[in-house]
């Protein structure tokens, strides 16, 4: 099984295991991480962005033109930001890590 590890706004490392399949989204909403995921995994919000760690980027790929429009709507965006709802974990994926950015601000 592939192992998230996220870390959250208070800057702690949070490690999550799932199966192949899951979205980061699914994972960190059912870990109780902060991460909502209010329309359900359907693209139409942004209460799932993560930031992706830099060296993970390239792995994940890059949002698609609708993902980029979506994004627009989260708060603190960085560089390497993605909604989890769009990132399915795969082996290839183990150990990737995801930063809960803060909404408040």
């Amino acid at each position: 099984m592939p192992n998230i590890v996220f870390v959250t706004q208070q800057g702690l490392e949070k490690n999550v295991w799932v199966e192949n399949g899951v979205t980061v989204m699914e994972a960190g909403r059912d870990a109780g991480l902060g991460i909502e995921g209010t329309c359900g995994g359907c693209l139409s919000c942004a209460t799932c962005h993560v930031i992706v760690d830099d060296d993970w980027f390239v792995k994940t790929g890059a949002p698609d033109e609708d993902e980029t429009d979506m994004l627009d709507l989260a708060i603190g965006l960085a560089a390497t930001s993605r909604l989890g709802c769009q990132i399915e974990m795969t082996t290839a994926l183990d150990g990737c890590t995801f930063t809960i950015p803060d909404d408040s601000q």
